[in-house]
């Protein structure tokens, strides 16, 4: 995700490896059969195939879509079958969704309360589709088409959570840095149509408290970064951190409580839902 492979994360996120599937790990045993089969360790391996030993650990282990010179340089090394070559078109893989924000993902689905602090981009539940597209596109290494519609995808499923036809409906709380809103991702079409869509959903989802960090706030209980907060519906809390590349689930009590506390003073730090709503009204109106 980096951002929320996407909320979550997120953005950039193209080199991260894709989660495992039943084809991925069937062709990755194949690969290590055929390989073991010819002798080879998986040092000479890699040299043969000139890809990284660590590379092909993760094929053979089916946590990594082999890309088509890796299929053809493994074929010819472990003999010219043509197993691997015609079981690569079949290969599929988990999806849209950051292998590290998976766990998160699964909490998020079920959460009654779910708290959000973000300072980086607009949390993924609350990104228009342009605006998911443009956040995409920013951070490097551009993903390639499939891989972008299969992000966006995940992202846009993701916010029918948001539902106030949900038994029971799930309580929000976000908080998002004004520098955020203001930065003009994608540009300002792109921002019109952000603005739009988060006062749309504040309006008529009830259950959505939005909150903005103004630019100007001497005292800011935030600055060690984004924070989520989940509640279960057996009222355990489990939050998420993230931050480039990675992403953290969090179960210890003891570490829940102090980013309860930061973030219950983050709320007290930002402005009011009321004012927020008309910053966004402002900032919307000033396009």
């Amino acid at each position: 995700m980096a951002y929320e492979n996407t909320d979550g994360g997120a953005a950039g996120a193209g080199s991260c490896e894709p989660g495992v599937s039943d084809s991925l790990r069937t062709f990755g045993a194949v690969v290590q059969a055929l390989r073991e089969h010819a002798g080879l360790s998986r040092e000479e391996f890699a040299e043969l195939v000139r890809f990284s030993k660590h590379t092909v650990a993760s094929v053979e282990q089916g946590r990594r879509m082999p890309d088509r010179d890796f299929v053809e340089r493994a074929e010819v090394a472990t003999g010219g079958t043509g197993a691997l070559r015609a079981a690569a078109p079949h290969l599929t893989r988990q999806a849209g969704l950051a292998s590290w924000f998976r766990e998160w993902a699964r909490r998020e689905a079920t959460a009654i309360s779910l708290y959000t602090y973000e300072c980086r981009v607009v949390p993924g539940l609350l990104q228009p589709e342009t605006y998911a597209r443009a956040v995409s596109l920013a951070v490097p290494p551009l993903p390639d088409p499939e891989e972008m519609e299969q992000r966006i995808a995940a992202r846009l499923a993701r916010q029918a959570l948001l539902a106030v036809t949900r038994k029971p409906p799930t309580a929000f709380s976000f908080i998002m840095e004004q520098a955020v809103l203001e930065r003009g991702t994608g540009g300002e079409e792109v921002t019109r149509e952000l603005f739009d869509h988060l006062l749309r959903l504040v309006e008529r989802n009830w259950n959505v408290e939005l909150q903005v960090m103004p630019l100007r706030q001497p005292v800011h209980a935030g600055v060690d970064g984004p924070m989520r907060l989940a509640e279960t519906p057996d009222n355990r809390w489990f939050a998420y951190s993230e931050g480039q590349q990675n992403g953290r689930l969090i179960s210890s009590p003891k570490e829940i409580s102090l980013l309860q506390q930061r973030y219950a003073k983050l709320r007290s730090q930002a402005l009011t839902p009321e004012d927020s709503v008309g910053l966004l009204k402002r900032l919307r109106g000033a396009l």
